[in-house]
């Protein structure tokens, strides 16, 4: 099968749909399909104006402009990529979309154009946007017209269903990891060390005067939608809760709140709190090692994909209800699942004083991966392209 994957954003950009787009084509080659990504992100080295640039073999197509911050906007890309795609040979078309995602939905009429099969995954909680889309109707009649509908998460997907109608369905399609990346290769019981924002901890054991700190971590954009600022106000009232000196929090990560942050900090003369940045796959395992429990404050969260790979690597995972981290994630057995950041607190403060539950929770992540490996989830987005040709109209039925 052939298909073309498109996306507004795409590497260098480095993000959750990004990322994904890269893996599932990658995966999708292994299992000898052929792909070509059409994206509106330019190439590593400024490529543009519709520039092939191999990214790991596979032709990416920068349908881009020059625009301030290299935003991922082209709507001049219409006709050339009806061009490509016509002369393409392709099977069909995987479209990756978000709240807003110009391109995507420029790619979407031109599949259907086209006649191109087409399937469409949501990667956002569509929330307080969807009587707009409802309004626009737009989702809907791609529905009718025979796109292949999709969201990464189940909570994801229930707005999706209320926009498009009970005449289309609208599958699960989550996000994938590579889970013997994530697993450690020891599942011995956790030991800690003291905080530290140069690099990644080493542990070492706790010695006889007391419990060590219970070591926070989250990996996120700094960013008002993940609740960056709301976190560590939630962690210092979990402090206060536990007792001075329980808690050390590291917030990897780079965005627009991290100045924000740091001022709160400063203002508290909070000083357990970590802002190293972003940091590398590699990296980030070794921070994930060396930490007792992985923190999710966002109510958006259409999926967690760092929340799957820290659940991977063993952390039990404390995130909000209604978000789609309750999809890897079940409250009392593999972390804790809660409604509000008063429960979030007062969670993390039972964890600094409960190890012997702390030690369940991630006796249980060691004991079962997840299910969202990158092999079956791959052969899930390979059922939606067979959906997606099932559901495109017939040469005369147009």
């Amino acid at each position: 099968m052939k298909v073309a994957l498109l996306t507004d954003c795409y590497l260098p950009r480095l993000g959750g749909i990004e990322v994904q787009s890269h893996d599932l084509a990658r995966h999708l080659v292994s299992l000898g399909h052929e792909v070509e990504v059409f994206t509106a992100t330019p190439g590593p080295e400024g490529q543009l104006r519709g520039e092939i640039t191999p990214v790991d073999g596979i032709p990416v197509h920068r349908l881009a402009i020059p625009l301030p911050w290299e935003l991922p906007v082209n709507p001049l890309a219409p006709r050339e990529l009806r061009r490509r795609l016509t002369g393409g040979g392709f099977d069909v078309a995987h479209v990756q979309t978000g709240v807003v995602s110009p391109f995507a939905w420029d790619s979407t009429r031109v599949t259907l154009g086209l006649g191109l099969p087409t399937a469409m995954t949501w990667h956002c909680m569509l929330g307080q946007v969807a009587p707009g889309f409802a309004a626009a109707g737009f989702v809907r009649r791609w529905a009718a017209r025979g796109v292949a509908m999709s969201a990464v998460s189940a909570v994801a997907a229930e707005p999706l269903r209320e926009l498009v109608g009970p005449a289309a369905a609208v599958s699960v399609l989550p996000n994938g990891i590579d889970v013997s990346r994530w697993r450690p290769h020891s599942s011995g019981p956790a030991v800690h060390t003291p905080a530290d924002s140069s690099g990644p901890a080493v542990h070492t054991p706790a010695d006889s005067s007391g419990p060590a700190p219970l070591r926070l971590v989250t990996a996120m954009r700094l960013a008002p939608r993940k609740r960056p600022r709301a976190l560590v106000e939630l962690v210092a009232r979990a402090e206060r809760l536990a007792g001075r000196g329980s808690l050390r929090l590291t917030i990897l990560g780079e965005g627009p709140d991290r100045r924000r942050v740091q001022s709160y900090l400063d203002a508290h003369g909070i000083d357990w709190v970590s802002l190293p940045g972003r940091v590398p796959r590699d990296e980030l395992r070794a921070r994930y090692a060396a930490a007792d429990v992985y923190v999710s404050p966002s109510h958006l969260e259409s999926f967690g994909i760092a929340a799957l790979e820290a659940r991977t690597a063993g952390l039990p995972v404390v995130a909000r209800t209604g978000s789609g981290v309750g999809e890897f994630v079940s409250h009392g057995v593999n972390g804790l699942i809660v409604p509000d950041d008063a429960s979030m607190a007062g969670a993390l403060a039972g964890l600094a004083a409960d190890r012997d539950k702390l030690e369940r929770l991630r006796a249980w992540n060691l004991a079962n991966p997840p299910e969202q490996d990158w092999p079956h989830v791959a052969a899930l987005a390979v059922a939606e392209y067979e959906r997606a040709i099932a559901l495109s109209p017939k040469p005369g039925r147009r």
